[in-house]
């Protein structure tokens, strides 16, 4: 039979805090499985990225030179850019309907840290999307068009799944910021938006006052981060936005989640 250590278990101060903030790969594991179990969010995650690119990469110029490949090959690493952002997005908005369910609140009971729990849900949003990278490279292997080495079409990969990260922890922060039923609503538009500013959807002259503009936007730096291998060009301004843009949503995750407790 336990017993209770007065001193200690009753006391709220004298509680050990959990070693690296509460992380569990239990609970990563079970989440992951809930998650992949959605056959919606699969058939969202495979197929919308793809039809991107088939939609986009149809062009009359896409055998023209870019960089170490074509321009079918620039229009592909953009699109699995766009589709791992907005499948990661939607994975990591997925906290808003755990809010709604008042499970936000259930873990401020717990000596859970914030950040962790932004960790997990970012490296959750991180397979979606990184299901969403390999079916759009698969689908354009299939269609043939895109050319560039091996070595480059890896690179451009991993890259990408690596800026995926901004945008899990962006899902992240709108689900903590909007109800649950409204956190698709603002970011289907919202990354569609970030697209059109971040350079991936239609190229923006350079030095252009839409450009100037375009830079600060969250998509831009992670765009040319995702096509370096391709165009051999990446500025030092792409790699700062994007680390900024990552630190900021992840602050505001964390932030949004340590004052969140209420019900919503």
């Amino acid at each position: 039979m336990s017993t209770i250590n007065v001193d200690t278990d009753l006391d709220p101060t004298a509680r050990r805090a959990p070693r690296l903030g509460g992380f569990s790969t239990v609970v990563l594991r079970i989440e992951l499985r809930r998650m992949l179990r959605n056959r919606r969010t699969l058939l969202f995650a495979m197929a919308f990225p793809a039809a991107l690119f088939l939609s986009f990469g149809g062009q009359e110029n896409a055998e023209d030179s870019v960089g170490n490949g074509n321009v079918a090959a620039y229009i592909m690493v953009s699109m699995a850019l766009y589709g791992a952002a907005l499948t990661a997005a939607s994975g990591g908005a997925s906290v808003a309907a755990e809010r709604a369910l008042g499970w936000s609140r259930q873990l401020r009971l717990t000596p859970l840290h914030p950040a962790v729990h932004v960790l997990t849900k970012a490296v959750l949003a991180l397979v979606l999307g990184a299901v969403a990278i390999t079916v759009v490279n698969l689908v354009g292997l299939a269609q043939g068009k895109p050319e560039m080495p091996l070595d480059v079409w890896l690179a451009c990969g991993l890259l990408t799944l690596a800026c995926t990260l901004v945008f899990a922890a962006l899902g992240v922060f709108v689900g903590y910021l909007v109800p649950g039923e409204s956190a698709m609503q603002v970011l289907g538009p919202g990354l569609a938006l970030l697209g059109f500013l971040g350079n991936v959807f239609i190229p923006m002259e350079t030095g252009s006052t839409i450009h100037r503009v375009a830079e600060w936007t969250p998509m831009f730096g992670v765009a040319e981060i995702s096509r370096w291998p391709l165009t051999g060009d990446l500025g030092t301004g792409a790699v700062v936005n994007a680390v900024a843009w990552l630190v900021v949503f992840v602050a505001g995750a964390a932030w949004c989640l340590g004052r969140d407790t209420g019900r919503v």
